[in-house]
């Protein structure tokens, strides 16, 4: 399970802090969350410290979104690394 929060940090940014596990179904729900923020020309940050753990479809959406320009704060060293062995 996944719940995400959404904070509004000025006329631009958007946080949205994340708790629990980014696994099956809840890939397709941050997915849709970001794909609005970033419809909206906001700049969009995600609080992973709640992010427990990610399975391989978690980790190609946190890498897309990263090239897009999506700012991903406070990953625990198991999210880092995850990434980093993902990474192209």
């Amino acid at each position: 399970m996944l719940r995400i929060s959404r904070r509004n940090d000025g006329n631009r940014d958007v946080t949205l802090s994340l708790d629990g596990t980014l696994t099956g179904p809840w890939v397709g729900e941050l997915r849709a969350e970001c794909d609005s923020a970033l419809a909206e020309r906001r700049r969009l940050s995600l609080d992973l410290s709640g992010l427990g753990f990610l399975d391989a479809s978690g980790v190609r959406l946190l890498l897309a979104l990263r090239e897009r320009d999506v700012q991903l704060r406070n990953p625990s060293p198991l999210v880092v690394e995850l990434l980093k062995r993902s990474e192209p």
